[in-house]
């Protein structure tokens, strides 16, 4: 029988969807400039996950159709690709070198978010080799696969928090820090960021690579975890949204920096003004 072939056309940031897709039981998701695509086995129920997505984002162009049964499983690892940065590498296990070096991040994609294929993740971790500096503490918030802490601390940090209120992200985040060499150094923490960034404050950078809605909700929050030279990188921004997120930058005391752009996607640097 034929497999169920998904597109979702997102009608805000796709991050919701993207775990709508994973919780209804997507092995693998790929994306599109303006959609996101995966595969269902014949017996889903279409219905439910049209339920899923809608729940995530009302507004959300769903199209199903059928495609030749395939073996997502492994199909979908095609699709996956090793990521260059600057200074730093993203690669999945099966396309790391065998001899990995202090600069390469080796994460296995699975339930987190934060792989290297999103647009998001590669601009924090382009921003974060002008801000990172020896020894710094650091909180990710949102940590997802727990990728920008780890190439915080390969960056010279001293340690990191990964933050995640995801249960389901928890178990991949700690298997990519001991993947990479790292244990002692990123510590994998479940719970709200709000919650949680004043326990482990003071930081001098905090990542927060979130849906725009969020970040503007813990900014007083990320500010009394700064310390007074500290500096956040912010990401999961749409270009689109860049103008109103720089008034509610300036209006609420903050000075804008480096700037990233990639696709639909922006990212900044923003230090206390």
């Amino acid at each position: 029988m034929s497999w169920h072939s998904v597109r979702v056309r997102p009608s805000a940031a796709p991050d919701a969807v993207l775990a709508a897709l994973f919780a209804a039981g997507s092995q693998g998701v790929q994306e599109e400039p303006d959609a996101l695509l995966t595969h269902f086995p014949p017996e889903t129920d279409i219905a439910r996950v049209a339920a899923l997505i809608h729940a995530a984002d009302a507004g959300a162009a769903i199209d199903v159709g059928r495609a030749d049964e395939v073996d997502w499983s492994e199909r979908w690892k095609d699709r996956v690709a090793r990521h260059d940065l600057g200074a730093l590498s993203v690669s999945p296990p099966w396309l790391a070198r065998e001899e990995r070096d202090d600069r390469t991040i080796v994460i296995d994609p699975g339930m987190a978010f934060g792989t290297g294929e999103h647009a998001t993740t590669r601009g924090v971790i382009r921003l974060m080799q002008g801000v990172i500096r020896a020894g710094d503490i650091v909180a990710d918030l949102g940590a997802g696969s727990a990728v920008l802490a780890i190439a915080a601390v390969k960056l010279g940090a001293a340690r990191a928090a990964a933050i995640e209120l995801d249960a389901d992200a928890i178990g991949n985040a700690e298997a990519n820090v001991i993947r990479n060499g790292v244990v002692g150094r990123v510590q994998v923490i479940e719970g709200d960021a709000a919650t949680l960034l004043p326990l482990v404050a003071p930081v001098r950078v905090v990542l927060a690579n979130i849906l725009s809605s969020v970040l503007i909700q813990l900014l007083p929050a990320i500010r009394h975890a700064l310390t007074p030279d500290g500096a956040a990188i912010l990401s999961g921004i749409l270009v689109d949204e860049r103008a109103h997120m720089i008034e509610t930058l300036a209006r609420t005391g903050w000075a804008l920096g480096a700037e990233d752009r990639e696709e639909m996607w922006w990212s900044t640097v923003v230090t206390r003004a």
